[in-house]
């Protein structure tokens, strides 16, 4: 081969070798990074537009365990993204159930939680009940009451095990916070003296059962979140890449103050296209 046929060959190998490096796949924060509440946070959907169409495999990482992930799709088409399917999505109400199935045995669950912690269990195998309960998975629910939360502790007291689907204190929501999860699992641990095993961000197992469900290793993907103590810390603690964008929880001066160090901090999502 001539010279100059070499030359463009040794360039078109380079660029290929970079283009193949570069194609990562981001495992997203949802709440405070694609969107809050149901207002989508301004560069989030030209960020998932751009991944789209340079065909960047994705998958959102939610410690939100509400929605199904029917739900999860029209929630966000519903503000105005295009291209999210079902197949995009992994929630800490999967990574409690599939974990929970793993380390331990029975399979009789009582919840709290909505239609995402439901449907997660029955994909897994579990028979959802009422009496004699070997588990007690707790997720958000914006309508748990006194009576409900009553009923998870007498399973509890009685030998079930408790699985907390994450471990978020708030939730972002426009304007503020909401109580998140995580809170309500401190109630039940302080009231039966036990902990639940952490599952959702920043603790390893969602991202082990994520990096499983969908054949991945942790050098090929990038977390990318608002939120240093959830996102970023699970990225630090477990040797992934991580990038903050500063639209939710935190700030780039709570990065000092946290002492957790994402490897890069952007403003405005449009800034990694």
């Amino acid at each position: 081969p001539s010279r100059a046929n070499l030359d463009k060959f040794r360039t078109f190998y380079m660029i290929n070798m970079e283009s193949r490096e570069n194609m990562k796949t981001y495992l997203i924060d949802l709440d405070g990074t694609m969107y809050r509440g149901s207002q989508i946070i301004p560069g989030a959907k030209e960020f998932i537009d751009a991944l789209l169409a340079r065909k960047q495999p994705f998958v959102f990482l939610t410690n939100n365990a509400k929605r199904t992930l029917a739900q999860n799709v029209e929630h966000m088409v519903n503000m105005g993204f295009t291209g999210i399917e079902e197949k995009h999505f992994f929630t800490s109400a999967m990574a409690a159930a599939r974990y929970a199935a793993a380390h331990y045995e029975g399979n009789k669950a009582y919840y709290i939680g909505q239609d995402g912690l439901k449907e997660a269990l029955l994909n897994c195998g579990f028979t959802l009940c009422e009496e004699q309960a070997d588990f007690v998975f707790v997720g958000l629910d914006v309508e748990g009451t006194y009576e409900k939360y009553s009923k998870a502790l007498e399973h509890l007291l009685h030998g079930a095990q408790l699985i907390g689907t994450n471990n978020d204190r708030l939730l972002a929501k426009p304007g503020g916070f909401n109580v998140g999860n995580g809170s309500i699992v401190a109630m039940f641990e302080y009231a039966i003296g036990k902990p639940s095993p952490k599952i959702g961000k920043p603790y390893a197992p969602i991202l082990e059962e994520a990096l499983k469900y969908f054949g991945l290793k942790k050098e090929d993907c990038i977390l990318l979140g608002d939120n240093l103590e959830t996102d970023i810390l699970l990225g630090v603690d477990n040797g992934v890449e991580s990038i903050m964008v500063t639209s939710g929880v935190h700030s780039k001066e709570d990065v000092e103050r946290l002492q957790i160090y994402p490897n890069r901090i952007v403003e405005d999502l449009r800034e990694l296209i």
